[in-house]
């Protein structure tokens, strides 16, 4: 598997992977914890580029990253080489939108493509899951995936056209030591509940049923309070049905919420609008949409990270 060292600095190679408004389902499958990731048109870009350094350079108060690297280049048999990592996010941290996920997995999928070793989905979320829990929006499309040990994986196919208006009440948690905590007992009460909402979520995907697809969102969103409790969740549910909403998503291990959206249907702008006027002023809220999994090869004469990345990061 080894490749020649490079003497010289190579070119950058980059690598967009999307972010995530939480989850469509998350909870147990056949008693195993999984979920549904909801990626969403906003991306993490990471830029790797090997030679030139002694050692590796990366940005400054990066563990999960370097520890992503180290796994990475051993799996490469590339322990001696040198090179650089940027990764460009807009992405906050500690909220639900995906954003160590993000980062971590277009590092990883940058790094073998920097040395002509292209990983596999499957082979990025094992070095990933060494590092911490893992969404599944490292798969390409939508899949079912089991996010603290792999042990589940099933491709669900390409999203729907749906655009999720997503609910910021800005805020943290902290989703290594969530996925830490004991939920057996919580979860097992709820087992049945999920495992309807997993069947809904599949079925209406397969189906092209979008009002199915936001009723198991819905489905697992409300269950998840039994867990961890979000006060916006129950007012984004009011919210979606005074608009013509198909549901609800939340993240499951942080605070942001959002509006699934037929968009032929309900123009979300107008939706934005009226939760403008009946949500707290210091909600922040902007519409995306719904985007498969999997990363973005950026080639060098074309998309620079800044077309992916806004140029402020949401507050």
């Amino acid at each position: 598997m080894t490749t020649p060292e490079h003497s010289s600095r190579s070119p950058a190679v980059r690598v967009a992977l999307p972010g995530t408004c939480g989850e469509l389902v998350q909870g147990t499958w056949e008693g195993i914890p999984c979920l549904v990731s909801c990626p969403i048109e906003r991306y993490s870009v990471a830029e790797v580029r090997s030679g030139g350094h002694s050692g590796w350079q990366l940005q400054p108060n990066s563990p999960k990253m370097r520890a992503a690297l180290q796994h990475g280049l051993t799996f490469l048999e590339q322990t001696t080489s040198s090179g650089s990592v940027v990764v460009c996010s807009p992405l906050p941290q500690g909220r639900g939108y995906g954003s160590s996920t993000a980062d971590i997995g277009a590092t990883l999928y940058a790094l073998g493509h920097a040395f002509g070793q292209p990983f596999t989905p499957l082979e990025i979320s094992a070095l990933a899951l060494q590092v911490e829990p893992t969404d599944s929006s490292v798969f390409p499309d939508l899949a079912l995936w089991d996010h603290r040990h792999g042990q589940l994986y099933e491709t669900l196919g390409q999203p729907p056209a749906l655009t999720v208006v997503v609910l910021d009440p800005g805020g943290e948690v902290n989703t290594v030591a969530f996925n830490q905590l004991d939920h057996r007992t919580a979860l097992r009460k709820l087992a049945p509940l999920h495992r309807d909402a997993f069947q809904l979520l599949q079925d209406g995907l397969r189906q092209g049923d979008v009002a199915a697809i936001g009723t198991a969102a819905t489905m697992s969103a409300e269950a998840h309070q039994a867990i961890l409790p979000n006060a916006l969740l129950e007012p984004a549910i009011h919210l979606a049905r005074e608009v013509g909403a198909l549901g609800v998503c939340r993240a499951h291990s942080g605070t942001v919420v959002g509006l699934l959206l037929d968009p032929n249907r309900v123009e979300p702008g107008w939706v934005q609008s009226v939760a403008q006027q009946r949500l707290p002023a210091h909600i922040c809220m902007f519409s995306l949409p719904l985007v498969a999994g999997g990363p973005r090869l950026l080639s060098a004469a074309g998309l620079e990270p800044q077309t992916f990345c806004v140029t402020a990061q949401l507050q």
